[in-house]
């Protein structure tokens, strides 16, 4: 009896890649090690996977390297998974081609996952009005300004509506576990993560904040110190004008703090 004896046959579910331009070279090859693992785990291609980029042309990644091309923006199927893989120069990514070719996806059933900065794409294609995302820190502040309609959080990954998105780093892996999972079973997705030594798992959004607070340490103590203080005391939240006083600041100075390292005050 095979590992893969221990799993619902369940039909292949297939992942389409989208590379584009400075793609995340980490983000991309931990979604394929994770897909790759599960398969041998299972004893068969449980998850097949395809890549392709705007005319069918490798670009380099942010490692200046190129990943080999199967095609271009061709027609994928309604169960298939498009993972939108992009990096600091998102922007560029969003082509018109690029753009019309997800929009098509999205209306033929495709579920989609922005990696790293993919939620950008997704955004632009108007795909996720109203729906929770997120992604890389970096980008918060101009995707806030940019697409006011999204529900940006601070979770490492977010599944909702067939729609999924991550905040970079080892954020993927958490998500390609969960979609082992959802397509598979709890059990190979924990058994791919014993293969990555990646014991931990993030089970889900809400088990899975990013801790801003120990981000944002390293360049302001203060708001550091501030943040820790508010999540301790989410029951009964400490007035703006209180937590001021803690750190020795003022309020104002403490509204210039919220507004410039998270762009948004310390009520919301």
């Amino acid at each position: 009896m095979t590992d893969g004896d221990f799993f619902r046959r369940s039909a292949p579910r297939r992942f389409v890649f989208l590379l584009t331009p400075g793609y995340s070279a980490m983000t991309f090859a931990m979604a394929m090690e994770t897909m790759r693992v599960a398969n041998r785990m299972a004893g068969r291609e449980l998850f097949p996977h395809v890549v392709c980029a705007e005319g069918g042309v490798p670009v380099r990644d942010s490692l200046g390297a190129e990943f080999p091309i199967d095609h271009g923006l061709a027609e994928v199927g309604r169960d298939d998974t498009i993972l939108l893989c992009s990096g600091n120069n998102v922007r560029k990514a969003c082509t018109p081609a690029v753009l019309q070719w997800v929009r098509r996806s999205a209306r033929q059933g495709c579920a989609l996952a922005g990696l790293s900065t993919g939620a950008w794409i997704m955004a632009e294609a108007g795909l996720i009005d109203g729906l929770p995302v997120t992604l890389h820190w970096e980008h918060r502040s101009s995707f806030a300004e940019k697409f006011p309609e999204v529900i940006l959080n601070e979770y490492t990954y977010v599944v909702e509506n067939r729609k999924y998105s991550t905040a970079g780093g080892t954020s993927v892996i958490d998500l390609m576990l969960h979609l082992i999972a959802e397509a598979e079973s709890p059990e190979l997705a924990n058994l791919v993560a014993d293969q990555l030594l990646y014991t931990n798992i993030r089970v889900l959004q809400h088990s899975a904040r990013v801790q801003v607070a120990e981000r944002i340490g390293m360049r302001h103590p203060k708001l550091s110190e501030i943040l820790a203080l508010m999540e301790t005391n989410l029951e009964e939240p400490i007035r703006p004008g209180d937590l001021a006083k803690t750190v020795n600041i003022s309020t104002r100075q403490l509204e210039r703090l919220f507004r410039r390292y998270l762009s948004s005050t310390p009520k919301k």
